[in-house]
């Protein structure tokens, strides 16, 4: 098992460190967030693109590890031979997930059929290169759950090393209720929390964090969106993890040093990191 992050060290488990608003200052923010005890940054992959970029950025940056992966919202503009693709890119040590992948049915800007052929595909291929799966879910609970169901029961879960893990995955920016998030832990599914957990009118959250236990909890901003308060509507970065976490300490009755190394921990196990 990878040893822990030495406390209070911080991760953000999944941001957008590529997205054109890091331009101007990517650098600086990376050296702010290492300075507030953020070690370790997750960029998330979102097309091939993106996930060549966020490669780059992870082999010059030791702090930063990629993810591969088409999202549902550009599932249709997948070429013929992304999965050969995504899979010469994560033979790369730096990247320690497939994703964001899943099924996203408030935009829609996919043809549902579409999304769902292309998630499952994925799910497939992560089970062939034994990674991770950081999913994206949004008004699309029920399907996202029973795809991961038919995944972790099926012949390709089963026989993979990645069903000997500590966890097959994340769902990012978690937004289900309590049995979604029971049916998740079953498939041996880490959370992943971000800013939402500190907006004022997100009481069913603030409800549902406590019985959610940090056992089966990991952080994330989602920069540069979602900004926690009171900087929502801002440009978000990692530097405002530890604004997620003092949150989430406060929620659950705990320290912000306890939710960090409990976190950490998790985050660690679920990536595959060596020790620091």
């Amino acid at each position: 098992m990878p040893t822990v992050l030495s406390p209070p060290a911080l991760v953000d488990t999944h941001c957008h460190l590529t997205a054109a608003e890091f331009n101007a200052d990517r650098p600086a923010v990376l050296a702010k967030a290492q300075t507030l005890d953020v070690r370790r940054f997750v960029n998330v992959g979102t097309t091939l693109d993106d996930s060549r970029t966020g490669l780059t950025l992870a082999r010059s940056h030791a702090a930063v590890y990629a993810t591969v992966g088409v999202h549902p919202n550009h599932s249709h503009l997948a070429p013929v031979d992304y999965l050969s693709q995504l899979a010469e890119m994560a033979r790369e040590s730096k990247v320690v997930a497939l994703g964001e992948i899943g099924l996203d049915y408030h935009w829609d800007r996919a043809p549902r059929a579409q999304q769902k052929d292309v998630f499952q595909a994925q799910l497939a291929l992560a089970a062939q290169l034994n990674l991770p799966v950081v999913i994206h879910c949004r008004a699309a609970m029920p399907d996202v759950l029973q795809c991961l169901e038919e995944w972790i029961h099926g012949g390709a879960y089963t026989g993979s090393p990645l069903a000997t893990r500590p966890f097959a995955g994340v769902l990012h920016a978690f937004s289900g209720n309590a049995e979604d998030a029971g049916r998740a832990r079953a498939l041996n599914f880490l959370l992943g929390l971000g800013g939402a957990v500190t907006f004022k009118n997100a009481r069913d959250l603030h409800a549902l964090v406590p019985r959610l236990g940090l056992a089966g909890l990991i952080l994330e901003t989602d920069a540069p969106y979602l900004s926690p308060h009171p900087y929502r509507g801002q440009r978000n970065a990692p530097t405002r993890i530890p604004l997620i976490c003092k949150r989430i300490a406060e929620l659950i009755g705990a320290t912000a040093a306890e939710v960090a190394v409990r976190t950490t921990a998790n985050a660690q196990r679920l990536f595959g990191w060596p020790s620091v």
